[in-house]
């Protein structure tokens, strides 16, 4: 089957790669010149872990192509894709779908013969309603079909979630429309992979429903991480307690400074916008969005107790800006609510991240980036880990301690103990959710 795939972000590049390699044929379309002359040389303009590999075997297979040509793309197409940015909109925190009509209407006047317009783009309920309305009235004459297509793709784990999914969501209001659909996921129907037919309302809920509800669980336990810090319990502890129930989980419950990316912070506002519209309002939804932002403000104070009050003349060194390990995705990350303000304060800061430095250095300014764990910490007064990487699961502690002015680490995402601190030598640990540490002066310790 022929599929275009209208936008070649995130989204669009992973599903258009995946969808070849499943055996269609596939053209992916960019109004963006440049990134289309980047794909077409084979290179990817976002990290992904394997997308590089599978991109070239299809390109190279015949199946998979780039272009900013949407006529050539439509041509013969059973399917069009629609995978383009549903930002918040300034202003009132719904979803922008500006870019969504557009491409709908677009294709509208050029398609020629029966199609089924996919929305991939995550968008509010009642848009794909909306969208056919918006076609029709473009060309009245076409012969199509709407249907709703959420993606549940993990930044850093994308082609795993495309390949072996939870489930596939498919909205669609026609037989026909369903058996396109069919057609397209087959690879995924004869092995089984759990297929869920709904109307359309029900997958664009399903898409927000379950990303809310993530990002509920993400944000109860940063709460259980701040009492336990009072309480002297330790979070992690009581994470592993209730992830071993089976009607809760264990994922999605690790403390920390609390969740970002391009899809939790703008779709938990989209659908309390949509409550508020509807005259239902989401209370538990809307206190998430502002327990999580509450949540990097006291990341933020944790630091300003382990720097004595003032960050004014600190060596500072930052290990992670992405929002989580495995992409080079920034946005909503807690670093862009932290790092400025150690920045602010007038901290000299340096920031290690594997793959964040080509969007960081335009959204953190002020700031040096440096290759390597190690480098970073020379004479630092404080060392924070902000994101997970693998690489910063394994550091030589005795040799981070010894290369800093100050041996202080502020463990903002739990990989390591006060008992790791103790044996290396840090004067100063706190992490989220478990009980700080402090080596005390020795007159002190004496005077006990």
């Amino acid at each position: 089957m022929k599929i275009a795939m209208i936008g070649t972000g995130y989204v669009g590049l992973v599903s258009g790669v995946c969808f070849s390699d499943f055996g269609h044929d596939v053209v992916c379309v960019d109004k963006d010149a440049a990134k289309v002359e980047k794909l077409n040389r084979g290179e990817v303009p976002i990290y992904e872990p394997g997308l590089d590999v599978l991109m070239q075997k299809n390109v190279e297979a015949g199946r998979l192509s780039f272009t900013q040509d949407l006529p050539q793309a439509l041509d013969g197409a059973e399917a069009v894709f629609i995978a383009v940015g549903t930002p918040t909109r300034r202003g009132d925190g719904h979803a922008d779908l500006t870019y969504v009509m557009a491409a709908a209407q677009e294709v509208a006047k050029l398609a020629k013969d029966y199609i089924v317009i996919v929305t991939k783009s995550t968008v509010p309920v009642g848009t794909n309603r909306q969208l056919k309305q918006a076609v029709r009235k473009a060309n009245p004459d076409l012969d199509f079909d709407v249907a709703s297509n959420p993606e549940f793709l993990r930044e850093g784990a994308a082609i795993e979630d495309f390949m072996k999914p939870d489930r596939v969501v498919v909205g669609v209001q026609s037989q026909r429309a369903a058996e396109v659909m069919e057609d397209i996921y087959r690879p995924l129907y004869l092995r089984e992979f759990p297929i869920l037919v709904t109307d359309l309302e029900s997958a664009e809920m399903i898409k927000y429903a379950a990303n809310a509800f993530l990002a509920t669980k993400i944000t109860f336990i940063n709460e259980i991480a701040a009492l336990c810090e009072r309480t002297g319990a330790d979070v992690k502890q009581v994470s592993r307690g209730m992830g071993l129930d089976g009607r809760i989980g264990n994922k999605f419950l690790h403390a920390g400074p609390g969740y970002g990316g391009s899809c939790f912070p703008k779709d938990t506002r989209a659908l309390a916008r949509t409550g508020q519209e509807y005259g239902v309002p989401l209370h538990i939804t809307e206190a998430v969005i502002a327990v999580n932002e509450e949540m990097k403000r006291r990341m933020i104070d944790k630091l300003l107790d382990l720097c004595e009050g003032s960050f004014n003349g600190k060596t500072i060194a930052v290990l992670g800006a992405t929002f989580k390990p495995n992409t080079d995705d920034m946005r909503e990350a807690p670093s862009l609510t932290i790092v400025p303000a150690l920045v602010g304060g007038g901290a000299k800061v340096r920031i290690c991240d594997p793959q964040g430095e080509r969007e960081g250095t335009e959204r953190l300014p002020g700031v040096q980036w440096v290759e390597n764990a190690y480098k970073a910490v020379g004479n630092a007064d404080l060392v924070v880990i902000l994101t997970e990487w693998n690489e910063f699961r394994a550091l030589d502690l005795k040799r981070i301690a010894r290369r800093m002015n100050v041996a202080r680490m502020a463990d903002l995402r739990n990989i390591y103990s006060v008992k790791d601190a103790k044996r290396a030598g840090f004067v100063a640990y706190d992490s989220v959710g478990r009980t700080a540490f402090e080596r005390k002066p020795e007159a002190e310790e004496a005077a006990e």
